[in-house]
């Protein structure tokens, strides 16, 4: 069956938005008999398992919910001897179906598992009583009022309770109706941007090789993408991926996932490994935790206290060493740094349980606040202040506060450390601000800012953003004959402060969003165009029809009514070019009278006003304009009386009269 799934052609991708359930529960209460009436599929794959009808490893199945929506079930063995197995596999569940047989009720490890779902934060579910046709209506009112008052305080105080028959099948339509809504408010258990799957199962198929399976956290997998293995470090290949039944493409956050990886032997790889992408993770045998111990803990925590931690698929042991007291007891919570006795693949925000490791018992669990912690020294005010602050957050969120009041200079940020994070966390944080399109970057795409870079929340840049194009609005509709607005008028509305260089980024940022137009000195909407009024128009086209008739001696606007804001309407529009005050042509007509002054400099050597003059035919206040303006452009340069051209130097040549 197994290769005949590996080996099915693909027919589409299952959806983005997929989910993974994990049954709980004390042994025999009917957890694998459950996931075979509800999905068809026998969890139990081990000859032993079905040989003495007990779940002793993970199992697996998956199912399509009456809404359509796509589950994986990780089914978990009850007994004690196995809870490490258990553990092994609830890590990455969105949601729990807690069993508990109605002949017998909540039994002891129902409730060490509820309590490790409660330090998982697993605060969905649907609790299962099994067996229902084995008691009469009176006792299962009496077993449900029980299992209510168990899971009171827990996350699973408010969970639906759904009574069910797996042997003659009545309440199994009933469960997946609940279920079906309990996951309509669960969000995929993606962790993070980084893809990475911590590895539950290790084993092989014939003309396949050695396949690995877990829960997918985080990004997508690709087949053909190369991936390592952490901590290890070997490097593999995807060869092809299977999620909840069929061979895929991609496989997407959130859901139970098989990979086929290449040039690996089964005893390369271990459950607990994590497969990534290269330079995802780095392993790490420090963590700075916050850890909070079970109410009915048998033992308190002392420093340099042996604990046996479990975090993703993996099993570590760890010394405990305690940040602010001596003693961490039953109920407490505290900053806790563990020291692993193995490196593991663990990311910020993962949330892990600990354990008595002899006799092993669940004591407490908590979420991790640093991945890669310096060695801390006990009893110091600043590392538990730290740890406060980075708990408040993630340090893409304490970056993204420091962003949203206006914008920042990255190397300023990497300076002020906030909440004391390291540059590197900085960097990291500022990148997935970006990628994920929290933040922006100013500038022409600035992926990767640089410490010169300047970076602005993005929603507080939408409204920068909005306010430049308000103002840009504003000034339109007040002078709609002027090409644009200032640039120094726009930066005074904005008040933004700071250097004119971050001005400039705000700018070139808009220009590139294609929000406004940059025409050097001014900015403008992207759709504004200068509209002249109807009888203007008429006006100011009779006005280029007398230029045009008269090229080297034309008329002055105010002959035709035109004022300043008409003549400036025209000279933006390139109808018309200002030689000096009062004084325009046509660009056809200037065109020619630049010609003209080269050639006669070409054939004389220089020129004169009085020589342009009778050259064209027109008057020395129209010529004299012209060689001036013929100056500022730097085709030509004034000697004296003499205009030569700008590139010949300025020895060796002598005045006239003109």
């Amino acid at each position: 069956m197994r290769q005949e799934l590996l080996t099915a052609r693909l027919q589409s991708d299952p959806p983005s938005r997929t989910f993974v359930v994990g049954t709980a529960g004390h042994v025999d209460h009917g957890k694998s008999t459950l996931v075979k009436a509800l999905t068809g599929i026998d969890p139990d794959r081990l000859a032993e398992e079905k040989a003495r009808h007990m779940t002793i490893d993970l199992g697996f199945a998956h199912l399509a919910l009456p809404s359509g929506r796509q589950i994986g079930i990780v089914d978990v063995p009850g007994h004690e001897r196995f809870i490490k197995n258990m553990l092994a596999g609830v890590g990455g569940i969105d949601a729990a179906l807690l069993v508990i047989a109605a002949d017998e009720g909540p039994m002891p490890q129902t409730r060490e598992h509820l309590a490790i779902l409660d330090l998982l934060v697993v605060n969905r579910g649907v609790i299962v009583l099994t067996k229902r046709d084995t008691v009469d209506a009176d006792w299962l009112d009496l077993v449900t009022e029980e299992v209510r008052e168990s899971v009171a305080g827990t996350v699973l105080a408010d969970a639906p309770i759904v009574a069910v028959s797996a042997l003659d099948g009545s309440g199994l339509p009933a469960l997946l109706s609940t279920l079906d809504q309990v996951m309509n408010d669960v969000e995929p258990n993606a962790t993070s941007a980084v893809a990475r799957l911590p590895i539950d199962r290790v084993f092989s198929i014939a003309g396949f090789g050695t396949i690995v399976t877990g829960t997918l956290l985080g990004g997508a997998f690709a087949v053909g993408q190369e991936i390592r293995v952490v901590p290890s470090g070997l490097a593999t290949r995807i060869r092809g991926l299977q999620s909840h039944g069929a061979k895929v493409n991609t496989a997407h956050p959130g859901s139970r996932v098989a990979v086929n990886v290449t040039n690996l032997a089964v005893e390369d790889l271990k459950r607990g490994e994590v497969l990534t992408l290269p330079g995802s993770i780095e392993p790490t045998r420090r963590l700075d935790v916050s850890l909070r111990m079970l109410p009915g803990s048998p033992v308190a925590l002392k420093q340099n206290d042996q604990v046996d931690l479990f975090v993703g698929a993996a099993e570590v042991a760890a010394g405990v060493t305690l940040l602010d007291r001596e003693e961490l007891g039953p109920g407490d919570q505290s900053w806790v740094q563990l020291r692993l006795r193995q490196p593991l693949a663990v990311l910020r925000g993962d949330r892990f349980i600990v354990r008595r490791p002899s006799p092993s018992v669940t004591i407490g669990g908590g979420i991790v606040i640093d991945a890669a912690p310096p060695r801390h020294r006990r009893f110091r005010p600043e590392v538990v202040g730290a740890l406060e602050t980075l708990a408040i957050g993630t340090p893409d969120e304490i970056v993204l506060q420091e962003l949203e009041a206006k914008p920042v200079e990255v190397k300023a940020l990497l300076a002020a450390q906030p909440a004391g994070l390291k540059p590197a966390q900085i960097e990291s944080a500022l990148a997935q601000l970006i990628a994920e399109g929290d933040a922006q970057a100013l500038g022409v795409d600035v992926k990767t800012p640089g410490p010169t870079s300047w970076v602005v929340a993005m929603s507080t840049w939408v409204g920068i953003r909005t306010r430049m194009v308000n103002a840009v609005t504003i000034f339109h509709e007040a002078q709609p004959l002027r090409k644009g607005m200032p640039k120094e008028l726009l930066k005074s509305r904005l008040a933004i402060g700071g250097p004119a260089r971050l001005f400039g980024e705000l700018v070139t940022t808009a220009r590139a969003a294609g929000a406004l137009v940059d025409d050097g000195q001014t900015v403008r909407l992207p759709e504004f165009v200068i509209v002249l009024d109807p009888d203007v128009r008429a006006v100011a086209d009779r006005f280029l029809v007398a230029l045009s008739d008269h090229p080297y001696a034309p008329p002055s606007p105010t002959e035709f009514g035109l004022d300043g804001a008409v003549v400036g309407a025209l000279i933006d529009l390139g109808e018309v070019t200002k030689v000096a005050e009062g004084v325009v042509f046509t660009p056809t007509a200037l065109a020619d009278i630049e010609r003209a002054v080269v050639l006669l400099i070409d054939r004389d050597g220089s020129v004169t006003i009085a020589a342009f003059r009778d050259h064209v035919q027109t008057s020395r206040k129209y010529a004299q304009a012209v060689l001036e303006y013929c100056d500022q452009r730097r085709i030509t340069r004034r000697v004296g009386d003499e205009r030569v051209r700008f590139s010949v130097p300025l020895t060796g040549r002598t005045g006239g009269d003109s």
